[in-house]
């Protein structure tokens, strides 16, 4: 067994780590970000043109969903359609910034650990409460019926509100 020279600082005072870094990882010499990227093996996070480049991405798909608010959108007359492409374009957009904002993209393997089986809690959840949400109307309390409201409700409403015009139209048209 040899002894280590008394000159050697690890010797006498164990390894020399930066703050933050634990003995295993090689000792860091002078600057920290060099000793950033020795740590993390040199890799890139892509640099300022990729992020340029989502934020475009970006701002696009923040154009595109106005885009389904005004004229000159082709599906004006079917409301879901707008609503999938809206739901799509945020999808979109969350998983960009997830992936190069939050930098999940660059991470170890362990994120699918996390993310597949909320993912799949997620679906469970809502594919459990498509019933509740379809057929909450069939078993309702007796005080809730009273309160609920009906197609012949809104029927009644209609008239009224076409009644209250046609009759604000006979004000205005009295010659006195």
């Amino acid at each position: 067994m040899s002894t280590p020279a008394p000159h050697d600082p690890a010797a006498a005072h164990g390894p020399i780590t930066a703050p933050g870094q634990l003995a295993e990882t090689p000792a860091l010499e002078g600057d920290t970000a060099a000793g950033h990227a020795t740590v993390h093996g040199d890799e890139s996070h892509g640099g300022l043109g990729l992020y340029l480049a989502v934020f475009a991405a970006l701002c696009f798909l923040t154009t595109m969903s106005f885009f389904t608010y005004s004229s000159y959108w082709p599906w004006r007359d079917e409301p879901q359609v707008g609503w999938a492409f809206m739901m799509a374009v945020s999808c979109t957009k969350a998983l960009l910034v997830v992936l190069f904002f939050m930098h999940v993209l660059w991470e170890a393997n362990w994120k699918y650990v996390l993310t597949i089986p909320a993912a799949m809690m997620a679906i469970f959840l809502a594919v459990m409460l498509i019933p509740d949400i379809g057929l909450r109307n069939r078993m309702v309390s007796q005080e809730r019926a009273l309160h609920m409201a009906r197609p012949a409700d809104v029927l009644l409403l209609e008239q009224a509100a076409s009644a209250a015009e046609e009759g604000a139209d006979h004000v205005g048209n009295h010659d006195h």
